[in-house]
């Protein structure tokens, strides 16, 4: 449980702090720090198991049959993911604290946050492939959200859309290996495709999976060619910075390159693909650095540099080139997090992070740049700090490639150096020579515990640079071994390993890195050159932006070709498209032959459907000329249609349609009100070219044929005698299985429960989406029948609008009888309700009674009459039907079963004696919320706007936005 809980508490503090009220840091800074306090101290509880060798799993069976369950695995590795996303969380929050404005939404930020940290710690511990790329996703989606977090920033957009498109185009091709990957291990489960590296890497589809996968991590990690979206990810807050680009979101693509190292890595391909992006990444990020001039800039791509040489590492495949992989990772996170902390408060406290404006900070500064100069000599890999032994190890292992007379790698290592040495110095310089005059603000030190995190940082640099055994040997050779098992190598995580080749490399790349700075700088002047040399040709943002426009141009093309905005022919090829569907299954249906009969011929029900048929035609008809009389019939067809389910003992249909067809007849008449004036038959008929008849002549052939088809597929399927049937299963398993008689209702809230869980959510969408949408716009007076010059006179009998009259009709319904009608629909809504699951009714048919009792309201009483008088949030119908069902479904994961699995209570009660309570009650509660809340969302948003449509006259359709207060 205490995965479950490391999991779940994130997602937790997510929603509570995104309901916090805004412009309060103090709180929801605490709260955030909590909550990642509790997250680090959970994982640090689970490190005795952990570090003897034991993997730690929870399991909760979701789909069983198809290999697809809920598991949560700790072992080594995760378990040192899972303290750095915790513990630089933590320290991120706490500098948030200072650094974020009064004026900015803090809850959105701190909600965002938790959410990320919550994916990323899925991304770790997920045991199952399948849910591994559903946290996966989620980094990107959550990442999305804090890089573009300033979105009245231009630049802040155009970096979040990049870094989505990229990672989740990345994304996509995972799933698509981790699919070809199960398929070939036979299973999901990550401790089976593990148990099958033989099998994976002799199998032909093999070489796929590797490439699919790896665009998923090279993506995410920011690797050649996908590394430019990483720099344009800077225009986020500082803090997101800290956390995303250090030790979280660039580091999953490097996790899952480590996760999946014992069954992808060991053979050419993986050499060749891994390690040469990495050593492209390495040498570009590094040479790119140098001539960057914003300081977060720089620190981009100094990140991207230090991601290829870990990828590096790791397209090496020999088992210490892991473990350099694997500390180095831990390294970077630490003094790239206070890196960029550094950064943020020279930005906070100077008012810019321009390197060319920038310089005599030491004296201005010194506590902050005596900090930020040992973490950029960290990154530079010079003794008694972290860096250097990660990096004495990386070179090490590059004179290990290949043969001896193959010295690619080690030059590339060491130029790899070279310009990491170049970059460091052009970070420090900012600290030095004379003080700066011309800056936003005057520098000084920032708040104490502003400056807190970097300090606990900088200290864990110099700790693990002088005591690497002492401090992080235990750590590090638990993660390592969890990845490779027996074949863990000796190593020595000694600072002095004597005179050798990765000491003489290291001596040489501090000297040219030097000599170069002092060149570019001095010499040639090219720090302060607007222009990159040798690269500023090759610009990865520029082919991105060309891509998405040539994809957008492609797609308006196409659109143009195959499109309208007119909605008749684009009906025209829906029906087109389904013929060609429906003349396939025909050629498909098998040969059988059934000869009419009238010995069942049933009066009564025919003549009934003479009647719809009548009222379908005649709607089709009207609808040229009156499109309430057309309304009207097609209202006709519904109640026929619900006679139908009637007479075929299907109650439960009957009522529902019968509900649906008074929501949506009363839904659509407020919205004729909008449409434009009809033109009566006479004036039609004079318009009507011979190419409009022509035209209608064939829809009405194509439809006839249409309906022609689906009356004999329909007519086919029916006869055709049924070999298999589920109708008694659920028949038989009714009462045993889900402890109610009304099979349709056991069949929505316990069978198929998660089925109807995507259904209200579809429903929930779309009322979200008519009420965004009609929040754009506003219809004109004119367009229903109000001139424009009495739009907003008052009436000094009713000293109302015609809108408002329109919408008061109280004057015409003693209230006493208004008063009285809710109450009862309310009653006969519950009635239905409780009786659902044994008799017809239910939480969907209860919720749209209910809903007609509140549209009676309205359109007898009034918009501001009745809602003077009942106060309703339909959103927060909403929110609370979706949150009960799903609550529904983690109750009983809770308990260790498959999620919404439906368990029945007993409960004795004075008065009542035994009450029979399932949890599909909860479940269907849940529906009716959800029902109520879109029906009365739509109304609401409708009703408002046919108010307002009077108030302004004259104005635009598109242009007249409104806000949500004013349609709540």
């Amino acid at each position: 449980m205490t995965l479950l809980l490391l999991l779940l508490l994130p997602f937790s503090g997510c929603v509570i702090a995104a309901c916090m009220p805004a412009y309060a840091r103090n709180r929801e800074a605490w709260f955030a720090a909590f909550i990642a306090l509790c997250g680090l101290l959970l994982t640090l509880s689970l490190y005795p198991e952990v570090s003897s060798g034991i993997v730690i799993k929870h399991q909760l069976a979701w789909l069983p049959m198809f290999d697809l369950n809920l598991v949560l695995r700790m072992d080594g590795l995760a378990w040192l993911f899972s303290v750095l996303i915790q513990g630089i969380c933590l320290l991120v929050v706490l500098y948030a604290r200072y650094y974020m404005s009064p004026k900015d939404p803090v809850p959105r930020f701190f909600a965002f946050l938790l959410a990320f940290m919550g994916a990323m710690q899925g991304v770790v511990i997920s045991g199952n492939l399948i849910q591994l790329v559903m946290f996966w996703e989620l980094t990107s989606l959550t990442s999305f959200l804090l890089i573009g977090y300033w979105h009245h920033r231009a630049d802040a957009r155009r970096g979040a859309r990049m870094a989505f498109t990229v990672t989740s185009i990345g994304g996509l091709c995972l799933l698509a290996g981790v699919l070809l990957l199960g398929y070939i291990a036979g299973s999901y489960d990550l401790d089976a495709v593990l148990a099958s590296a033989d099998i994976i890497r002799a199998h032909q589809a093999y070489l796929p999976a590797l490439v699919l996968i790896a665009l998923g991590a090279l993506t995410k990690s920011a690797q050649f060619p996908f590394h430019f979206w990483l720099p344009h990810a800077m225009a986020a807050p500082t803090p997101v910075s800290a956390y995303l680009h250090s030790a979280t979101m660039v580091k999953a693509g490097i996790f899952l390159l480590m996760r999946l190292w014992p069954v992808l890595a060991g053979t050419p391909e993986w050499t060749w693909i891994i390690g040469t992006a990495g050593v492209c990444t390495m040498l570009i990020g590094a040479y790119l650095a140098i001539f960057q001039h914003d300081l977060k800039g720089l620190l981009a791509y100094s990140t991207i540099s230090h991601l290829g040489l870990i990828t590096c590492l790791l397209g090496i495949g020999t088992p210490l080139a892991m473990v350099a992989a694997i500390f180095h990772t831990l390294n970077h996170a630490i003094f790239k997090a206070s890196l960029f902390m550094a950064v943020g408060i020279i930005d906070h406290e100077s008012g810019t992070r321009d390197m060319r404006k920038l310089s005599g900070l030491s004296r201005l500064m010194p506590y902050t740049a005596t900090l930020a100069i040992v973490a950029s000599a960290a990154m530079a890999g010079v003794p008694l700090l972290n860096g250097f032994l990660s990096k004495e190890m990386f070179f090490a292992e590059a004179l290990q490639v290949g043969p001896s007379s193959n010295w690619w790698m080690s030059a590339a290592a060491v130029l790899m150096g070279v310009f990491g040495v170049a970059y460091s110095m052009r970070f420090i310089s900012v600290f030095f020579g004379a003080k700066a005059t011309a800056l936003p603000k005057q520098p000084h030190e920032p708040p104490r515990w502003m400056r807190f995190p970097v300090e606990l940082l900088v200290l864990c640099c110099l700790i693990v640079g002088v005591a690497p055994q002492l401090s992080i040997g235990v750590p590090l050779q638990t993660a390592a071994a969890s990845v490779l098992g027996e074949r863990l190598p000796d190593y020595n995580l000694a600072i002095w390993h004597g005179i050798n080749a990765p000491l003489v490399m290291s001596v040489l790349a501090f000297a040219l890195g030097i000599l170069l700075f002092k060149v570019l700088k001095y010499r040639f002047n090219l720090l302060q050159s607007a222009h990159i040399p040798v690269l500023y040709r090759f610009n990865g943002k520029q082919a991105y932006e060309s891509s998405m426009l040539i994809l957008a141009s492609s797609a308006a093309r196409l659109e143009r070709l195959f499109s309208s905005r007119r909605l008749q022919p684009q009906l025209l090829l829906l029906v087109l498209a389904g013929l060609f569907a429906s003349a396939l299954m025909l050629q498909a249906m098998p040969d059988f032959t059934h000869a009419w009969s009238v010995e069942n011929f049933n009066l009564p029900f025919a003549l009934l459907w003479l009647i719809g048929c009548t009222c379908a035609v005649c709607a089709a008809w009207q609808a040229k000329y009156h499109r309430l009389a057309a309304l009207m019939l097609v209202g006709g067809t519904g109640i026929v249609t619900s006679l139908t389910f009637l007479w075929l003992s299907a109650p439960d249909l009957a009522l529902t349609q019968l509900m649906v067809e008074t929501v949506t007849t009363v839904l659509l008449l407020l919205g004729l009100r909008w449409l434009p004036s009809r033109i009566s038959a006479r004036k039609m008929n004079l318009v009507a070219s011979s190419r409009d008849k022509l035209r209608r002549s064939r829809d009405l052939v194509i439809a006839i044929i249409a309906g022609s088809v689906m009356f004999v597929i329909s007519y086919f399927v029916l006869l055709h005698p049924a070999n298999f049937t589920i109708s008694n299963f659920f028949l038989d398993n009714a009462v045993p299985g889900g402890g109610g008689t009304n099979v349709v209702n056991v069949l929505l809230v316990d069978f198929r429960n998660f089925d109807t869980l995507g259904e209200i959510t579809v429903l929930s969408i779309v009322a979200l989406t008519v009420y965004a949408l009609l929040r754009r716009f506003r219809p004109a007076p004119e367009s229903i029948g109000i001139p424009a010059q009495q739009a907003n006179q008052v009436d000094p009998a009713s000293r109302q609008t015609p809108a408002e009259q329109a919408n008061s009709g109280y004057l015409l319904i003693p209230g006493i009888y208004l008063r009285l009608l809710l109450p009862v629909i309310g009653i006969s809504a519950a009635y239905f309700f409780m009786r659902g699951h044994n008799l017809p009714g239910g939480g969907f048919i209860a919720g749209l009674v209910f809903a007609v009792g509140m549209i009676i309201q309205y359109m007898l009483a009034g918009t501001v009459w009745i809602e003077s008088r009942l106060k309703l949030n339909p959103h927060r119908w909403i929110a609370v039907g979706i949150g009960l069902a799903c609550f529904t479904g983690l109750g009983s994961l809770a308990f260790g079963y498959p999620f919404l699995t439906t368990h029945t209570a007993h409960l004795t009660l004075p008065l009542l004696s035994e009450i029979h309570l399932p949890s599909a009650f909860i479940f269907d509660l849940g529906v009716f919320a959800v029902v109520v809340g879109t029906t009365m969302l739509i109304l609401i948003a409708l009703a408002h706007q046919s108010v307002r449509s009077h108030r302004v006259p004259g104005a635009p359709v598109e242009n007249n936005a409104t806000t949500s207060r004013e349609i709540r």
